[in-house]
């Protein structure tokens, strides 16, 4: 086979085809897990039905979404309302494609095959820019569904997206400072360099810009305590109360899809990505073994492979834990706390982060 076809075209397309297999059936298990999260933390069993104790609920659920009757309203902009969920859910698969799963590329057929489907030098902006543009399809499906529920749900959204973005970009700025890179392969590798797997954690770990990402990536994901553009007893179901069948899974969709990048960047970013956990301690505990940092040694490459995206795996289900952990713990805000927690707390804070990690910085080559 052509080296150049192979290269170019055949292992991008299975990249892409393999992430957004493993990003769908995540997001099947994701609502599972979230539901018997719930379930355990409210004393319940959850769904138990289907399969055993529930795990083929996820199938259950998407096949009746499939053949669910799509109803559209008469009232609506057909186009508009048929575009929007599109517009929501596309940016949040292309989001995936900088994001690196694990380290260690394999040889096949001669062609180098990566972990991840690119790495750009400014990767980082590109998630930023792009998982942005969500708030449009918002937007255009309150408005689209000519409803005041939707509408409401919008104009929330939209409020909230803007005004989270804020501490969230903040957020990052540090962590750029200290990397040096935009490249999420590379700030991974700018940890490994420091030698420690928690964002440069010497001499000033980045604890707080750890929870201002995840403040502001729970707000801009629409979900509790922030999910005001959703709240079920005030506003239905918020923007896409008119929704039914197909393009309602698409919201569900992008819903979890969106939580799921949210717990990957952290991961990369502040967590280490795809190294190990073992990766610093041995300053603090030098006894401590090694074994974990490539438990499978005989497989090569592609045991450092899976090695890796085991660890990036395993931090991306802390992330997403505590994302469920929040709903059944926290209620819901109201609006005027929504905004006043952005405005006065954490865009001031991320200022202040961002001073004091260049002082630190400054005094440290000084």
């Amino acid at each position: 086979m052509n080296p150049t076809f192979l290269r170019f075209v055949l292992i991008p397309v299975v990249q892409i085809a393999a992430v957004i297999a493993l990003v769908l059936v995540t997001v099947m298990y994701l609502v599972l897990l979230e539901r018997k999260v719930n379930a355990w933390m409210q004393v319940r069993l959850g769904p138990m039905r289907v399969g055993w104790h529930g795990l083929m609920q996820p199938i259950a659920d998407v096949l009746k979404l499939f053949i669910k009757e799509d109803l559209t309203p008469r009232h609506v902009d057909r186009l508009v309302f048929f575009l929007a969920p599109v517009i929501l859910l596309l940016p949040a698969m292309a989001a995936f494609a900088v994001i690196p799963f694990s380290g260690q590329p394999i040889q096949v057929a001669g062609v180098e095959i990566t972990p991840w489907v690119t790495d750009v030098n400014v990767g980082l902006l590109f998630l930023l820019a792009i998982s942005s543009l969500g708030v449009y399809g918002i937007v255009m499906a309150g408005w689209a569904s000519n409803s005041k529920y939707s509408m409401l749900g919008a104009l929330r959204s939209a409020a909230q997206m803007i005004s989270y973005e804020v501490p969230l970009g903040l957020s990052v700025v540090s962590v750029l400072m200290l990397a040096g890179t935009a490249s999420m392969v590379g700030i991974v590798r700018a940890q490994a360099a420091a030698g420690y797997w928690f964002a440069f954690w010497l001499p000033y770990p980045q604890l707080v810009g750890l929870f201002l990402y995840f403040v502001s990536g729970v707000a801009e994901t629409n979900r509790t305590p922030f999910d005001l553009p959703e709240a079920e007893n005030e506003l239905v179901a918020g923007f896409h109360t008119e929704y039914s069948g197909m393009k309602f899974a698409f919201f569900f969709l992008a819903e979890y899809m969106n939580m799921i990048l949210v717990g990957c960047i952290i991961a990369v970013l502040f967590l280490g990505g795809w190294l190990p956990v073992t990766l610093g301690l041995g300053h603090f505990f030098p006894s401590l073994p090694g074994a974990l940092s490539n438990f499978l040694p005989f497989w090569g490459s592609a045991g450092a492979m899976l090695t890796g995206f085991f660890w990036f795996a395993l931090k991306v289900l802390v992330v997403l834990f505590v994302y469920l952990w929040m709903r059944a713990t926290f209620p819901r805000y109201r609006y005027d706390q929504l905004m006043r927690l952005g405005w006065k707390w954490l865009i001031p804070l991320g200022l202040v982060h961002v001073m004091v990690t260049g002082l630190v910085m400054l005094l440290r080559r000084g």
